[in-house]
C-alpha cells in the first residue's frame, strides 16, 4: 500500500474504529482524531518505502495552524457576544433620557423644554427662532438678537427663552401652545442676506434598537430614528 495514499490510511482507521459505540456530534478533524490517524498511516506505510520525516512535520504544522485558527474563531465570538451584552445593557440605560440630534423638528413634551443649538458661521447684527406647529403656523418669533460667530445655544418651554444661559426680555404672547410637535427654523442676517441655519434639537429616547453588528439606533420621540453616532449631546 503507497504511503501517500491518504485515503487507505482512512480506510484502515475506519476498519478499526467500525465498532465503537461513540458517535462524533461533529464533522471537524479533533486532536485525538488526528493523532490516531496519523498512527494508522504509520501502521500501513509501505516498509519499503517509508513516509519521509518532513511529511509528518507538515501535516502536523498544518494541523496546528487549523487548530489555532479555529480557537481564534472561537475567542473572537466570544468577544463579539460580550460586546453586544455590553452595547445592549448601554442601549437599556438611554431610555427615558434625551439626546441632542441633527433635526429641525421635536416634540416639546408636557410640563418640559425643547434645547437647541445653531452654529453661526460669522457675526450677525439680527437672529431670529420661528417655531411653527404640525399644521405649519407661526406659534413664536424669538428675537435672539445680534450674536457672535460661533455656536448658539437656546431652550424654549412655550413661553420663555433662554439664549446662551441668558433669559430674553421677551415672553411669547401665545398662551395656548401645548405638548406637540414643533419645526424651528433659525435664520440670521449674514452679509445682508437673511439665511437659514441648521438646527440641533432635543429629543427624548423612547427606545433603542441593537442591530445584529452591534449599531445602537435611537428611536426619539417627534423625530425618528438615529443612529448612535449621530448624538450631539447627551443631556
Amino acid at each position: 500500500m503507497s504511503v501517500n495514499n491518504v485515503d487507505s490510511a482512512l480506510s484502515a482507521y475506519s476498519v478499526e474504529n467500525r465498532n465503537t459505540k461513540e458517535t462524533s456530534n461533529s464533522d471537524e478533524l479533533g486532536r485525538d482524531v488526528f493523532l490516531q490517524l496519523l498512527t494508522t498511516q504509520l501502521q500501513n506505510q509501505n516498509p519499503l518505502e517509508p513516509q519521509e520525516n518532513s511529511e509528518f512535520v507538515a501535516q502536523l504544522a498544518q494541523f496546528t495552524q487549523v487548530e489555532s485558527l479555529d480557537e481564534l474563531s472561537n475567542s473572537f465570538g466570544d468577544f463579539t457576544g460580550s460586546f453586544l451584552s455590553n452595547q445592549a445593557l448601554q442601549a437599556s440605560s438611554l431610555v427615558g433620557t434625551s439626546v441632542t440630534v441633527p433635526t429641525s423638528h421635536t416634540l416639546l413634551p408636557p410640563d418640559g423644554i425643547v434645547s437647541g443649538s445653531v452654529d453661526i458661521p460669522a457675526s450677525t447684527n439680527e437672529l431670529n427662532i420661528e417655531i411653527y406647529d404640525a399644521n405649519g403656523s407661526l406659534v413664536d418669533k424669538i428675537p435672539a438678537g445680534a450674536q457672535s460667530a460661533g455656536e448658539l445655544v437656546f431652550r424654549w418651554d412655550g413661553s420663555y427663552a433662554e439664549v446662551n444661559g441668558e433669559l430674553l426680555d421677551w415672553q411669547s404672547s401665545r398662551e395656548d401652545v401645548s405638548s406637540g410637535e414643533y419645526t424651528f427654523r433659525v435664520s440670521a442676517n449674514l452679509n445682508g442676506e437673511v439665511t437659514q441655519l441648521d438646527t440641533s434639537l432635543s429629543a427624548n429616547v423612547n427606545s433603542v434598537t441593537v442591530g445584529a453588528d452591534g449599531e445602537l439606533t435611537l428611536n426619539l420621540a417627534g423625530v425618528g430614528a438615529y443612529s448612535f453616532d449621530e448624538v450631539v449631546q447627551f443631556n
